[in-house]
C-alpha cells in the first residue's frame, strides 16, 4: 500500500494522475480488469495481520491471462452468538445483527471492508467475493430473545454490510430472522441497497402495523453510470427508489439514507436525492459523510484514479479539508459528519432541504412493550 501513497503524494504535488496509475500497476497491485469484472475494488491487499504482502506481476511467461476471475464464494461461518452490542455515543442504537459478512454489492467505500482482515482476507476484492453466510442465525436469535431477563430495543440490521446483498436469494436467512422476530413482537431496524427487502414485504407490513419495523434505503447518487461503478451489485438507483415506494404502499414507514456524502462526487445531488425519496414515500432521511478508515482509504483512492483522474485532487482535498487533514478522524461525533467549513455547508444544504420537504417533522420510534418472552409465547399457545 505504500505505493498507493506514493501515487497520492505524486497527484497531490502536481504529477498527472496517469503516472500515479502507471505507479500502482507497475508495483503489481491492481488486479486486472477482466479477472475483476463487475467488481469496484481494483486492488486485493493482504490484510494488515498477515506476515507477507501479495503483488500480482508478469513474470515472462505471460500467466496472468490464465488466473481465473473474481468469481463469488460462499462459506459457512458458524458463530457462537448472533446479537452484538455496541456502547458507540455517536450511534442510536446498541444491538445489530450480520446475517452476512463481506457483501457482494461491492461497494468501494463501504467502511466494513477492514473486517475481512480478521479473516486473513483482503478487505479489497475479497470482500466482494468471498463472502461467509450465518444459516444459524435465526436459531441463535431465538435463543438470545429467551433469555431470562433479556430487555428488548431495536435491533439494527444492515448497518455493517447489507443483509439483502445477492445470495439473500438463495440463503434467506434474513427471512428466517424477520419470521422469529415477528413471533417475538421484537422492533426492528432495517438498512439496505437492495430491492429484495420488498420480498418479505409482508412480514415487515404485520410488524409495521404493530409499531415494530420500519426500513431505511441507501441512495448514494442518482446517477446510473457513478452507481455502476461505485456500487456495481447493488440495485440501480430508479429500482432503489421504486422500492421505496412499494414498502411504503406496503404500510411500512421508509427512510432514505445518503449514505456516504461524497465531496466533488455526488454532494451536488443531496436536493435531488431527498426530493425523488420524499416523492417515493420516504419521511426520514439521514446521511453521513464519506469515511476512509484503513484500508478503504488505499481502495477508494486507486478507483478514483481509475475512474475519475481528473476530479481525484479536488475529491482528496475536500475530504482532508472536512477530516483536519488527514483521509480519515475516527473521534466519536465526527466520524459520521465531519468537521470544517465544507461539512458545515453540507448538514446545512441536508437540513434546509429536509425541513422544505417536511422529512424528519417526526421520528418513528419503535415499540418494546410488545416484545413477548419465550414462556409466554407457550402460555398463549396452551390457551389455544
Amino acid at each position: 500500500m505504500d505505493q498507493i501513497a506514493r501515487a497520492d503524494r505524486a497527484v497531490s504535488n502536481g504529477a498527472e494522475a496517469a503516472l500515479a496509475n502507471t505507479m500502482i500497476e507497475e508495483a503489481g497491485l491492481r488486479i486486472g480488469e477482466d479477472r475483476r469484472r463487475g467488481r469496484a475494488a481494483g486492488i486485493n491487499p493482504s490484510g494488515r495481520f498477515e506476515p507477507l504482502t501479495r503483488h500480482v506481476f508478469d513474470d515472462g511467461w505471460e500467466t496472468l491471462e490464465d488466473l481465473p476471475p473474481f468469481r463469488t464464494e460462499v462459506q459457512v461461518e458458524k458463530p457462537r452468538t448472533i446479537i452484538t452490542r455496541n456502547t458507540s455515543p455517536d450511534i442510536s442504537f446498541d444491538r445489530s445483527i450480520n446475517p452476512y459478512r463481506g457483501c457482494e454489492h461491492g461497494c468501494v467505500y463501504c467502511f466494513a471492508r477492514p473486517t475481512h482482515a480478521y479473516m486473513g482476507m483482503s478487505p479489497g476484492l475479497d470482500f466482494e467475493s468471498r463472502l461467509f453466510a450465518k444459516p444459524d442465525a435465526a436459531r441463535l436469535l431465538e435463543r438470545e430473545l429467551s433469555k431470562p431477563g433479556y430487555e428488548p430495543r431495536t435491533i439494527a440490521i444492515g448497518t455493517n454490510t447489507d443483509p439483502y446483498q445477492p445470495i439473500e436469494r438463495k440463503w434467506r436467512i434474513m427471512r428466517e430472522i424477520l419470521e422469529v422476530l415477528e413471533a417475538y413482537n421484537h422492533p426492528v431496524g432495517i438498512v439496505t441497497k437492495s430491492a429484495l427487502v420488498a420480498r418479505d414485504a409482508d412480514i415487515l407490513a404485520r410488524m409495521a402495523q404493530k409499531g415494530l419495523a420500519k426500513v431505511a434505503l441507501s441512495i448514494t447518487t442518482l446517477d446510473r453510470r457513478l452507481a455502476r461503478t461505485m456500487e456495481p451489485r447493488a440495485a440501480t438507483p430508479p429500482l432503489r427508489l421504486e422500492t421505496l415506494r412499494r414498502l411504503s404502499d406496503a404500510g411500512i414507514p421508509v427512510s432514505v439514507m445518503i449514505g456516504p456524502v461524497i465531496p466533488g462526487l455526488n454532494d451536488s445531488e443531496i436536493e435531488r436525492i431527498l426530493e425523488s425519496a420524499y416523492t417515493a414515500g420516504a419521511r426520514e432521511a439521514g446521511y453521513i459523510i464519506l469515511r476512509l478508515p484503513l484500508e478503504v482509504s488505499p481502495i477508494f483512492k486507486d478507483w478514483l484514479l481509475r475512474h475519475y483522474p481528473d476530479r481525484y485532487r479536488h475529491v482528496m482535498s475536500l475530504i482532508r479539508s472536512m477530516r483536519g487533514g488527514k483521509d480519515y478522524d475516527a473521534e466519536w461525533g465526527k466520524r459520521m459528519r465531519g468537521t470544517g467549513p465544507y461539512a458545515w455547508q453540507i448538514g446545512r444544504r441536508f437540513e434546509i432541504a429536509a425541513k422544505r420537504l417536511g422529512l424528519n417533522a417526526e421520528r418513528r420510534r419503535l415499540r418494546t412493550d410488545l416484545f413477548v418472552p419465550k414462556g409466554e409465547q407457550a402460555e398463549q399457545l396452551m390457551l389455544l
